[in-house]
C-alpha cells in the first residue's frame, strides 16, 4: 500500500502510461482511496497534478478520466517531441562534455541490452517496464546537458503524453521490430558522439516519425478509432 503522495503520484503516472487505465476510463477518488490507503482529497490532488501534465482529463461536475487517444493529438505530440528532442540534443552536443557522453553511452548500453533480450526471447510483456524505463532514460539524457530547464520540463511532460498515446495504439512488435529500433538508437548515439548536428536531427526524426499517422493511412486510423471508442 502506497500512502505517501509522491509514491501515489508515481504509481498512478505509471499506470496511466502503461494503459492499466484504458483511454477515457473514469478515475474516481473514492474508488482509488482504498487501494492507496489515503483520503479521497489526496487522490483528487494527485489527479489534478496529473491533469496538468496532460495524462488525465478533468471537467467540473464530471470528474477525472484517463486521457483519450486521438489521432490528431498523437500526431501533434509526436511532432512537438521531435522538435524538442532535436533542439535539446543539439544544445547538449554543444554544451555537454565527456561526462555527459559517458552517461549517454551507459544509458544506450542498458537500453540496447534490454532490446536485444526482448528480440531473442520474443517476449515484450515480460520486459515492458524495464524497456519503458530504459528508453525514457536514454532520451532524457540526450537533452540533459542543454542548459534549459524549461525545455527539459516541457520535454518530460510531452514524453509522458507521447508514451500514454503510443501504448494505447495498436503497435506492431512483430519480428524485426526491435532490430530496427536497436539500429535507430545506434544511429542517434553515433551522430551525437560524432558531434554531427544535421545527422542527429535526421536520426531523431527518423526514429519517431513512425508514430505519425497520415490521413490516408486507413488501417491505422481504424485501429486508433477503435481505441478512441474503447473497442
Amino acid at each position: 500500500m502506497k500512502t505517501e503522495t509522491p509514491d501515489i503520484y508515481d504509481d498512478l503516472q505509471r499506470k496511466l502510461m502503461d494503459a492499466v487505465f484504458p483511454p477515457g476510463e473514469k478515475l474516481k477518488p473514492a474508488d482509488l482511496q482504498g487501494e492507496y490507503g489515503c483520503s479521497p482529497n489526496t487522490i483528487r490532488d494527485v489527479l489534478l497534478r496529473l491533469s496538468r501534465v496532460g495524462l488525465v482529463e478533468f471537467e467540473a461536475q464530471r470528474g477525472f478520466r484517463a486521457k483519450a487517444v486521438n489521432i490528431q493529438v498523437c500526431n501533434d505530440i509526436t511532432r512537438f517531441r521531435i522538435l524538442l528532442e532535436q533542439e535539446g540534443t543539439v544544445w547538449s552536443m554543444r554544451k555537454g562534455g565527456v561526462a555527459w557522453e559517458a552517461k549517454l553511452s551507459a544509458a544506450h548500453y542498458a537500453l540496447v541490452h534490454i532490446e536485444r533480450q526482448i528480440e531473442r526471447e520474443g517476449d515484450m510483456q515480460g520486459h515492458a517496464g524495464l524497456w519503458s524505463d530504459a528508453e525514457k532514460s536514454f532520451h532524457q539524457i540526450l537533452i540533459s546537458a542543454c542548459d534549459s530547464p524549461i525545455l527539459q520540463e516541457t520535454h518530460q511532460n510531452i514524453y509522458l503524453q507521447f508514451r500514454q498515446q503510443a501504448v494505447n495504439m495498436d503497435r506492431d512488435f512483430s519480428e524485426g521490430y526491435f532490430a530496427m529500433i536497436i539500429a535507430e538508437h545506434q544511429v542517434i548515439l553515433d551522430a551525437v558522439l560524432d558531434r554531427d548536428e544535421e545527422s542527429c536531427r535526421q536520426a531523431i526524426h527518423d526514429h519517431l516519425k513512425r508514430n505519425i499517422v497520415e490521413p490516408d493511412n486507413e488501417v491505422s486510423e481504424t485501429k486508433l478509432r477503435r481505441q478512441e471508442i474503447g473497442a
